[in-house]
Order: C-alpha cells, then sequence, then structure tokens
C-alpha cells in the first residue's frame, strides 16, 4: 500500500503563516506528497522537501521565477502501478473532464489545483481527476482542504478530502 498525501494552492505566506498542524501530521505519514502549485513561497517547498519522504510538485500561476525554477509546469510519475500527471490549471470546470482526457491520453490519475474547489470526477477514458482545494485559503468553500488516497495492487482506492481543523485518524 501506498498513502498519497494531494495539497494544492497552500499560498503560504500570503493565505497563511504556515500549514495547519494536521496537514503536517499527515505529511510525516505520507508515503508520497503531490502538491498542485501555488506555494507562493520557496520556504514551503525547502520545508516540505525535508518533511516529506517524497515530494512531486509543479509551480502554479502565483509562483515566481526561485520556484519555477525548480519546479516543472507538469509532473509525471508512476505511483504503486498508476500512472500520474499534475498540473495545476485544467481551464474552466465545464468541459473539464473532455479536454483533460485528450491532454493526458496516457495517465490514470490528474491531479490539479488553481480553482480551490475540491473536485473529484471520472473522465469517460477512465481518467481520474482530482483536486485536494486549498488547506489555507477556502475562497467561497465552506472549508480549507486537502486529500489523502492509498494505492493499493495498481488501484486508487480510499480517496477522502479533509478540512483543516479536523483531525484526522
Amino acid at each position: 500500500m501506498m498513502r498519497l498525501l494531494l495539497i494544492a494552492d497552500t499560498h503560504v505566506p500570503k493565505r497563511a503563516r504556515d500549514l495547519p498542524p494536521e496537514l503536517w501530521e499527515a505529511v510525516e505519514r505520507a508515503d508520497v506528497v503531490l502538491h498542485a502549485g501555488d506555494w507562493v513561497s520557496v520556504g514551503l517547498l525547502d520545508l516540505l522537501e525535508r518533511r516529506a519522504k517524497r515530494l512531486i510538485g509543479v509551480y502554479g500561476n502565483n509562483d515566481g521565477p526561485a520556484l519555477r525554477a525548480r519546479l516543472p509546469e507538469v509532473g509525471r510519475g508512476e505511483l504503486g502501478g498508476l500512472r500520474f500527471a499534475m498540473i495545476h490549471e485544467t481551464g474552466a470546470a465545464g468541459g473539464r473532464e473532455q479536454r483533460c482526457a485528450r491532454q493526458f491520453p496516457d495517465v490514470d490519475v490528474l491531479v490539479f489545483g488553481h480553482s480551490h474547489i475540491p473536485w473529484d470526477t471520472t473522465a469517460g477514458t477512465g481518467l481520474r481527476l482530482l483536486n485536494p482545494g486549498s488547506p489555507t485559503d477556502r475562497r467561497r468553500q465552506p472549508h480549507c482542504t486537502w486529500m489523502t488516497a492509498e494505492v493499493v495492487g495498481g488501484q486508487l482506492n480510499e480517496v477522502t478530502l479533509h478540512r483543516a481543523g479536523a483531525r484526522l485518524s
């Protein structure tokens, strides 16, 4: 079993001074942390690189030259037998599944951010699209959020949306 932590749109230190304590606890438990951009601070990238067992990240539209020099626009990797891709922005919600399925035909799971709106859907091709929301800036959402998931036997299981302020079990 591989434990994944999905985060995006952290905006540290502009939206929050730090990540929520329960999210740092989840970082410690995860086998892989995936960050879908809008870090804002190189310091947060450095901290996550030190604390995560493995970190995969991309830059977002709010990330400056220092972050763009260290992170790709699109990240790809195989995790537990599944082909993952990650990008910050996927465009408008309307038609997202079809558009992303065309853009990422060789991918099983696409992780994205930008909207701060949690998203979990599957395209007609079988591509799973996941947006964990934001752990620090909920915008018009009821809670700040992130996701966890497990990969077992080449299958994505237990995709769970977590909200800031709630303790993880």
